[in-house]
């Protein structure tokens, strides 16, 4: 069977709509700089943006956001290609990255911009991630203080922040160890600890 020309183009306009669509994954785990590369070193990702979430102030800058007062966490928002990739892997490499020991503070970054939290976009995405921090829970043996909350507007960081890790590599390697970020997430993990 031979197809025309229209027939076959489209089919090829057609086949790409056919692909599930991308879905979306967003966390809060202290400075955005830290948290973007470990998601998009896994297969599946499309990409990850640094930016804010969680609070009232439209279009904030991250003067704003540092300095408090916004209600926003800085963040990162993952696109992912759901039959690559499940959210429960994006979930599992969320935990190892952050203390979910402490409330409102990671590491030396303190104060509620820096306060962990996964935003969720759908129920299929809370009931998974109330699952795992149970799991974490249990394995910890201490409080979880890692906040699970409705996803709302997220505005994406400036564009120096983006990409910060490959952008700035000594400068990030600096900040990752003047922080504690790695000795922590060792003690806390321990051989699960993620290495950089």
């Amino acid at each position: 069977m031979r197809l025309s020309f229209a027939a076959l183009a489209l089919l090829l306009l057609v086949a790409p709509a056919a692909r599930a669509a991308d879905a979306v994954a967003t966390f809060a785990g202290g400075c955005f700089w830290c948290m973007e590369p470990p998601f998009e070193a896994l297969t599946g990702v499309g990409s990850g943006t640094s930016g804010y979430t969680g609070g009232t102030r439209e279009n904030p800058s991250y003067e704003e956001v540092s300095g408090g007062g916004t209600g926003h966490a800085e963040a990162v928002k993952i696109v992912y290609d759901p039959a690559k990739l499940s959210f429960e892997k994006l979930l599992d490499v969320f935990w190892h990255n952050i203390d979910p020991t402490v409330a409102d503070r990671q590491f030396c970054d303190v104060g509620s911009q820096y306060r962990s939290a996964i935003f969720v976009h759908d129920a299929a995405q809370r009931k998974a991630a109330e699952q795992s921090r149970a799991e974490v829970q249990k394995k910890l043996a201490v409080p979880v203080k890692t906040d699970i909350v409705e996803a709302g507007p997220f505005y994406s960081a400036e564009e120096y922040h983006q990409d910060y890790a490959s952008k700035n590599p000594i400068r990030y390697r600096y900040y990752r160890a003047s922080c504690g970020r790695d000795a922590r997430l060792e003690e806390i993990w321990g051989d699960d600890a993620p290495s950089h």
